[in-house]
């Protein structure tokens, strides 16, 4: 297939690795694939040599994807986030068109696409007045990038092998709820404890101010090797309010780290019957006797690393599924919402 993906953003995040693995992966399985986003944008940097970057002027974007689709003709463009599918509404009516929800659906942004990946069943049971194919296919385990050759996260920070080190992994926005666990760590962690946040966004000032000049707590920006960093701590914490899959969590169950997740949409599927401590979104009280409890173990009887069964988040299996969804989109045109004589929701599992 000759595949496009379709991704305006600035920085790289769980929605940003989600596009590169998947367009890395199709490219190096023999599909046509090529990527349109920002100029500036570092996802150009990080893509496979066999993937196709096409840099877009941001204020015309829909002219520039107009005209890059009529030319290179794809069998499918695939959406990522809110701009891009927007953007792809101006393309031609006869152009086949499915986009991921990375956060949820929304009828003003995903109504008239052809397709949705839903990557939890919550999200499948959401789409009221839908009248395009649907199928629920959760995120897989990306590809695990060589070691660095730098220093880990410790050495960075100084922190002994002594130090109880408690991680986590995201964009620094409210639905991430890093707040939460800002203040849930600094009432129930002790003084021999660190903890390290990884990401950017739009909360670090007030991130900052919440830590107060705290020597215990870093925020260390984004950083692309996150699992130097994972192999370095002793509990990953997911705090998200609000989180449709949370793709750092599943990197974490990887390296076998003691993980402490909130019950968000996407992590309270698929985590149930994994060996996590899953509390309530919000609750900086239960986050912070959970955080205590993992710090009483480590000096106790330790913290020893999980096997965690990946078998769900299986990159081959999963690819399959939207390789094989594109074709449904494709072959099924009577489904397309383009088609207004059409009516209901086709959902396939």
């Amino acid at each position: 297939m000759r595949i496009l993906h379709v991704l305006f953003s600035s920085r790289i995040a769980g929605s940003e690795r989600y596009c590169l693995d998947l367009a890395n992966r199709q490219a190096a399985a023999g599909h046509d694939v090529h990527v349109a986003g920002m100029r500036s944008s570092p996802l150009q940097h990080a893509l496979s040599h066999k993937v196709r970057y096409h840099p877009i002027n941001w204020f015309l974007r829909g002219l520039f994807l107009r005209r890059l689709v009529t030319r290179l003709a794809p069998d499918i463009c695939h959406g990522h986030l809110s701009a891009a599918c927007k953007a792809l509404k101006g393309v031609s009516a006869d152009q086949h068109t499915v986009a991921t929800l990375h956060v949820g659906y929304k009828a003003h942004q995903h109504a008239w696409l052809d397709g949705l990946i839903c990557v939890n069943r919550a999200q499948a049971g959401r789409l009221a007045g839908y009248r395009g194919m649907a199928r629920t296919i959760p995120n897989w385990l990306p590809l695990v990038p060589k070691r660095f050759s730098g220093q880990g996260i410790r050495q960075e920070l100084g922190l002994g092998d002594n130090v109880f080190l408690v991680g986590a992994i995201g964009r620094l926005h409210a639905s991430k709820g890093m707040d939460v666990l800002l203040a849930a760590f600094q009432s129930g962690a002790p003084a021999d404890a660190a903890l390290v946040i990884l990401g950017e966004g739009p909360q670090r000032a007030e991130l900052e101010k919440l830590r107060a000049g705290d020597p215990r707590i870093h925020l260390v920006g984004y950083r692309p090797d996150v699992y130097s960093s994972l192999q370095d701590l002793n509990l990953f914490v997911s705090p998200s309010r609000e989180e449709s899959f949370g793709l750092a969590i599943i990197e974490a169950m990887s390296t076998g780290l003691p993980i402490i997740a909130t019950a968000a949409e996407g992590p309270g599927e698929y985590l149930l019957d994994q060996p996590v401590t899953l509390v309530a979104p919000g609750s900086t009280v239960e986050l912070a006797a959970r955080i205590a409890a993992a710090h009483r173990q480590f000096r106790t009887t330790g913290l020893p690393r999980i096997g965690y069964d990946l078998s769900l988040f299986d990159a081959t299996a999963r690819l399959d599924d939207i390789i094989d969804f594109y074709g449904q989109v494709i072959t099924a045109e009577q489904w397309s919402p383009a088609r207004p004589e059409v009516a209901g929701v086709a959902v396939a599992t």
